[in-house]
């Protein structure tokens, strides 16, 4: 099995719902997710996938969250914006991105969401 990943960011504000706390007003952070993928096979120039074609599969994600109020986005009008929910989020969004483009050759292994430098949850199947 092979695996790359890559790392990115962006800035967006959010607020909990449910939650007891300073993070229930409106805040930011600068975000920073890696995203992981696997497959058994390289492609004919020797790769999983081409580290510039994930960078772009998760840029699409990425600009629609950026300097944004997360909380006013669907999925999260409803579902919490909480570092969980977003790493599952790039997941879902990610393998999308990629099903076509490798025709099921490349999935996403795993997303790992930063709010701080030393704060992180991350989402796999």
């Amino acid at each position: 099995m092979f695996e790359v990943t890559v790392e990115d960011s962006f800035a967006a504000g959010h607020f909990l719902r449910e939650y007891k706390g300073k993070c229930e007003n409106p805040h930011g952070h600068n975000y920073k997710v890696l995203v992981t993928l696997q497959g058994k096979e390289l492609d004919r120039a020797g790769l999983l996938l081409d580290f510039k074609d994930l960078k772009y599969a998760i840029k699409g994600v990425i600009e629609r969250l950026d300097h944004q109020m997360i909380n006013e986005i669907e999925p999260f009008t409803v579902v919490n914006p909480s570092a969980e929910n977003l790493a599952k989020y790039f997941y879902e969004q990610t393998n999308l991105r990629l099903k076509d483009a490798t025709k099921g050759r490349v999935w996403v292994k795993a997303v790992t969401m930063y709010e701080t430098d030393t704060t992180n949850a991350t989402y796999y199947e």
